[in-house]
Order: C-alpha cells, then structure tokens, then sequence
C-alpha cells in the first residue's frame, strides 16, 4: 500500500511561483511512475505532469509547458512540480498519484492518489 501526501499549495498572484511536494510512503517508490493531475470547480481532473520511475523521461500538458517543472528525489520518496509564472486558470485543486510501472497521462490508470491540494492564483 503506497500512501501519497501532498503539500505547498496555497494563495498567490499572476505571475507567482509555488513549489508542490508530495510526500509517499510504503515501499517501492523508485518503482513507480509518478503524475501530477489537477482539477478546477466544475472540471475533470485534468493531467499536468508525469515523470518516470528513473527520472528520465518527463511530459507535460501543453498549457504548462515551459512554466512547470515535474522532478523527484527517490531517496526522499518525494516527488516535486515546481510552478513558475502562475495564471489564474491555473487554479485547481492539484492532486499526485503512483502507478506500478510507466508514468500515463491517464488518471484512471493510477494505483493510489493524495488527497490533494489547493492552488489559486488571483489576477
């Protein structure tokens, strides 16, 4: 059982930055393929970012491309999406989740989620 914890959310203004971590614990994190998702009041959740198990291939959803930045520190189980150039449509509930195996950017394919945490950004 792989539990995810998510952190760093909270208020800023357009064009602010905000680091999300996200916490895991059980066993096998460098196993997983990790995502970040989001999901906006009235929305589907929405993928962000994903990053393979090794580090070596990330992906990003065309709307945060070249302001965000996915990464992970597999000796911390930690998995991080640093946001730069915040926009007020950025604003959403921001979820991780872990699957077994290659990263997808389909949320249905995922194990195990966090509980989520929220952004919004004000214009």
């Amino acid at each position: 059982q792989v539990q995810l914890v998510e952190s760093g959310g909270g208020l800023v203004q357009a064009g602010g930055s905000l680091r999300l971590s996200c916490a895991t614990s059980g066993r096998g994190f460098n196993r997983y393929g990790m995502g970040w998702f989001r999901q906006a009041p009235g929305k589907e959740r929405d993928f962000v970012a994903i990053i393979s198990w090794n580090s070596g291939s990330t992906y990003y959803a065309d709307s945060v491309k070249g302001r965000f930045t996915i990464s992970r520190d597999n000796a911390k189980n930690t998995v991080y999406l640093q946001m730069n150039s915040l926009k007020p449509e950025d604003t959403a509930v921001y979820y991780c989740a872990a699957r077994s195996g290659y990263a997808s950017t389909i949320s249905t394919q995922y194990d195990y989620w966090g509980q989520g945490t929220q952004v919004t950004v004000s214009s």
